[in-house]
């Protein structure tokens, strides 16, 4: 016996406008949690290694920076490693040029302070254009 002749059989079906809304929820509320942070630090331009070797510009001046901490300026060793006597020392080897360049070879193994000393001190010494050299990985 049929009890059920009348009505028709109902599809079980699946109402996917609640789950929308949770995942929209949730896609909002990690939205508003999460951090974006910006790195700052120094924009530095730094030459390529590949490139063929150039020959020296006479508006250079050579700054090297030894692995134990010695600054020499075009190869004579300055008097006191301080920002101040670099600067100094930046300000003589540049004589009467206009707007040099300042070369900086650094050993792989120098501090990073020792570098930022000598960047500090050229841009005291009012010399803004910064460059490192590199060697090429041959």
């Amino acid at each position: 016996m049929n009890f059920q002749r009348g009505r028709g059989r109902e599809e079980p079906e699946i109402n996917l406008i609640p789950m929308i809304d949770v995942l929209l929820v949730i896609i909002i509320f990690l939205m508003l949690t999460t951090t974006y942070s910006k790195f700052s630090g120094l924009e530095i331009n730094l030459p390529t290694a590949d490139a063929a070797q150039q020959k020296e510009q006479p508006n250079e001046i050579d700054v090297a920076v030894t692995a134990s901490g010695q600054v020499l300026v075009n190869k004579s060793p300055v008097g006191s490693a301080d920002v101040s006597g670099i600067s100094e020392a930046l300000q003589k080897a540049a004589g009467g040029r206009n707007d040099p360049v300042i070369v900086i070879n650094a050993d792989a193994k120098a501090t990073h302070q020792k570098v930022v000393d000598v960047m500090q001190a050229a841009q005291s010494a009012g010399y803004p254009h910064i460059s490192f050299a590199t060697q090429s990985a041959n």
